[in-house]
């Protein structure tokens, strides 16, 4: 057993995805399998239920990985101590957030990090901001930039980096949405929305629904606030989205912001990350970069 080999086992348990891992770990499919099995037998244990369709932790794997967090998290600690040149921070930071987020908070945050741990890599994933809590919870990201949820899980940390204020958007052409907002009201009882799957995003639109009593024409569920924005750009509908994504979208010439009869309450945008891993020497140096004074 190795480093290597746990940080490829600790990647496999969280992705459950023997092709995922290899490609993101930079390892051949059977490299990851053969590992695997050597690991096995010399755990003694089979850690991993395997069939064409899918891949599950055993018992004895889910305990498997809570040793390899501690044994990584150890090595961590101990290669920082060791380190000949201690006051300059070396490591890996995985960040996950959306596509606007990276244009729009990540450079400033990142900047004043870089500045002072140069040495530390950054790896960065960008997807759909409502999977941003679930990201770290599953130790696929150390730090993700994500809008406060209802309710935080007690394991997670978050600091306060911005408020965001969500506007409704709709199409600035000719087209069938913008034929019924040339009415004397805005008809929103008769206007396609296009809405977000899961997430802040869509609880906050939801309410919204309630708030109006309406009964909502909903045209599509989109995952992605940048995806929403393309769509109502293309004039299949209009919905609800934070502003910042409206100002860096390469489409913003065909949206336009409607009022609302009621008022939509901002996101509050975050740094969210595990407590139980807030004394990591490159979490805590990064948190600290992004905690207000």
């Amino acid at each position: 057993m190795d480093i290597r080999t746990i940080k490829l086992y600790l990647h496999l348990s969280n992705s459950l995805h023997f092709a995922k891992t290899a490609q993101q770990m930079h390892v051949s499919p059977s490299t990851l399998s053969r590992t695997m099995q050597r690991l096995e037998d010399e755990v003694g244990a089979k850690l991993f239920e395997r069939d064409n369709r899918s891949v599950a932790l055993t018992s004895a794997g889910i305990e498997y990985r809570h040793f390899a967090e501690q044994t990584l998290d150890h090595w961590g600690k101990l290669k920082h101590r060791l380190d000949p040149k201690q006051d300059l921070l070396r490591g890996r930071l995985n960040l996950y957030c959306s596509v606007t987020a990276a244009y729009s908070h990540l450079p400033a945050l990142l900047d004043r990090f870089r500045n002072e741990h140069p040495l530390v890599e950054i790896a960065l994933t960008t997807g759909d901001a409502a999977n941003a809590v679930d990201m770290v919870r599953q130790n696929r990201a150390d730090i993700s930039i994500a809008a406060l949820p209802e309710t935080l899980p007690e394991s997670l940390h978050f600091i306060k980096i911005d408020d965001v204020p969500l506007v409704i958007i709709a199409p600035t052409f000719k087209c069938a949405v913008q034929q019924l907002l040339t009415e004397s009201y805005i008809p929103w009882d008769r206007l396609p929305f296009i809405i977000p799957e899961h997430g802040p995003g869509r609880r906050r639109i939801d309410n919204w629904f309630k708030q109006l009593g309406l009964n909502a024409n909903v045209y599509a569920q989109v995952s992605g606030q940048e995806a929403i924005a393309s769509m109502v750009a293309l004039g299949c509908g209009v919905s609800i989205t934070p502003e910042i994504v409206i100002q860096n979208s390469p489409v913003k010439d065909r949206i336009q912001q409607l009022p609302s009869p009621v008022a939509i309450a901002p996101f509050e945008l975050g740094c969210c990350s595990k407590k139980s891993r807030s004394d990591e020497p490159v979490l805590a140096a990064f948190l600290k970069e992004v905690t207000p004074i």
